[in-house]
């Protein structure tokens, strides 16, 4: 049937003189001009040649029949592929007997083996997964023109995905155990076959299931890890928002006493004996400390605290405790800014000791306790910072007669206004001093409060003052003073104190019989020294001779002339207005 045909043919072919002609193991195939029903080995004819490709029932150019153009490459079909080592079924004849274009004739053997081609996508699948269930396969050549042994129905139920692929083997037994035949060029190449997967894992057989549970599992897996982290996030933020109940360490409870000498344990002991007083009298009022100074009910202040009370005002003491109780004045004397009242029915009273202040050194701890600005029981801590200080407050009235010459103990303890008349304690919880005034910055304090507040230098009376006075305060409702019997001149600027031309009211200047006169002073001298100690203005001398009582004895350094004079004098007495 392909006579005037040029024939392309590939390399000869080994004959199988074993197997029956045409049975799919590399027989010989009888001649085309003999009987097909009597293939037999002993009738071969020369030697046959296996066809470059497989026939094409469709005849699609270049693949449908051998062209002069070049060797065909393998067919193209359509049907099914199988996997790796899966044995192609039998040929397929037509069923009028005739083979189809391409199919070898009479006398060319057929192929040498079993066909093993990669597997594709899946089972009856072209190319890219596309089912083709009812295609045509055209697996290997059809059977020679005569066989009438009837093929074997093609499975083509795709193979099991747990089943494991025949070997691939395509050695000279071929896959079926038949004769050494070379496996046909088309066992080589398959163009719709896939090549085999490597390093996967995946089975030989059809990956589309396979795939699909990839890609579901990592799509899970994917969602999982997004959820994760939005979980993250979102319970984040909610914690971040959650009230958190905090519990902050803390020491444990310890015992409420403290050292006798520290100012916890000053204060301890001190407070009771603390009073604050509240005074008011006509349009004036104010508020002040005090400390008791005995059983009694008396109580010690400064002048300027119960002032604005007068002769008819009133004044309420109230105690460390809250016990609140009207007070009446005993005595003032305004030269020592001193004062003592009385409460009357009261019990409990808890009286301060009194110290030396001749002992006080500087650089001693002290502790303040007063009402600073209405605040009772304050306590502030400091040291002396100097002692004999000389100062003078008041004045306000224009006369003098309110000018008080305190010989002061200086004092860094915060003292404010409120806090005058509180004692200042030395470290043994004993009364040294009485405090009195301060010294302010100019233009301290705001203007709705009128005062201004502590810079450090705080001025209290010495105790030992203090107490000569109220012990006179109380047994007599007046202070006497210790004097020299001479008339100042305030307005000299020199160094000393010098002696006044006159005296107050047209009176000579030195007091006639006074203790000045007596020693020798006269009129122009300037008073240099006191016991030793410089003496700058005639305040500073007030304030040294106010330092002792009546009766002391003084020893007085003057200048006269041009020259140095010393004189001792025996102070005088002269009692408070």
């Amino acid at each position: 049937m392909d006579e005037g045909k040029p024939k392309w043919w590939s390399r000869p072919g080994p004959a199988d003189p074993a197997g029956p002609p045409g049975d799919g193991h590399g027989g010989g195939a009888p001649d085309a001009g003999s009987d097909p029903g009597a293939g037999h080995a002993t009738d071969r004819g020369p030697e046959r040649r296996i066809p470059l490709h497989d026939p094409d029932r469709y005849s699609t150019p270049p693949y449908g029949e051998p062209g002069p153009w070049a060797p065909a490459p393998p067919v193209q079909h359509p049907g099914t592929t199988p996997a790796h080592g899966v044995p192609l079924q039998g040929p397929t004849t037509p069923a009028d007997g005739t083979p189809a274009h391409g199919t070898p004739a009479h006398g060319v053997p057929g192929p040498a083996a079993p066909v093993t081609v990669p597997p594709q996508e899946g089972p009856g699948t072209l190319g890219h997964g596309t089912p083709l269930t009812d295609a045509p396969r055209y697996d290997r050549a059809p059977a020679p023109a005569g066989y009438d042994a009837a093929p074997p129905p093609y499975d083509t139920s795709p193979p099991p995905y747990d089943s494991a692929p025949p070997p691939h083997d395509m050695g000279p037994a071929g896959p079926a155990g038949g004769g050494g035949a070379e496996p046909g060029p088309w066992g080589r190449y398959d163009p719709w076959a896939q090549a085999p997967l490597q390093q996967t894992g995946a089975g030989p057989h059809g990956t589309g299931k396979p795939r699909a549970r990839r890609g579901a599992l990592v799509g899970v897996l994917v969602l999982g890890v997004v959820a994760g982290m939005i979980g993250g996030v979102v319970g984040a933020n909610l914690e971040s928002r959650r009230a958190v109940q905090v519990e902050l360490p803390q020491a444990g409870t310890e015992a409420e006493g403290r050292a006798p000498d520290s100012v916890a344990g000053i204060a301890a002991r001190s407070l009771p004996g603390v009073v604050t007083l509240h005074v008011r009298g006509g349009s004036d009022q104010g508020t002040g400390t005090g400390f008791v100074l005995d059983g009694r009910g008396h109580i010690l202040t400064n002048n300027h605290v119960v002032e604005p009370a007068g002769s008819g005002g009133e004044i309420s003491v109230t105690f460390s405790g809250g016990e609140v109780a009207a007070a009446e004045v005993v005595g003032r004397d305004a030269g020592y800014d001193l004062a003592v009242v009385k409460v009357s029915g009261v019990s409990g009273l808890k009286p301060l000791p009194l110290g030396n202040s001749d002992n006080v050194q500087v650089g001693d701890p002290v502790v303040a306790i007063g009402a600073p600005f209405d605040l009772a029981n304050t306590v502030t801590s400091g040291i002396i910072s100097a002692k004999e200080r000389p100062i003078t407050a008041g004045g306000e009235k224009g006369d003098g007669s309110d000018i008080s010459y305190v010989d002061a103990l200086q004092t860094d303890a915060p003292i404010n206004p409120g806090n005058s008349g509180g004692p200042l304690m030395d470290s043994r919880a004993r009364v040294i001093g009485i405090n009195s005034a301060i010294r302010s910055a100019e233009g301290a304090g705001g203007p709705e409060s009128g005062q201004s507040g502590s810079i450090g230098l705080g001025f209290a009376i010495p105790v030992n003052q203090g107490k000569r006075v109220a012990e006179e305060l109380i047994n007599t409702g007046k202070a006497t003073h210790p004097i020299i019997g001479v008339t100042l001149d305030m307005d000299f600027t020199g160094d000393g104190a010098r002696v006044g031309t006159e005296g107050n009211d047209g009176a000579p200047p030195v007091t006639v019989g006074g203790p000045g006169q007596k020693a020798g002073i006269r009129s122009g001298d300037v008073i240099t020294e006191v016991d030793g100690q410089r003496v700058h203005s005639g305040e500073e001398l007030i304030v040294k001779i106010r330092a002792h009582r009546p009766g002391d004895r003084l020893q007085l350094t003057l200048e006269r002339g041009g020259q140095e004079k010393k004189v001792t004098l025996v102070l005088g007495s002269a009692r408070s207005g």
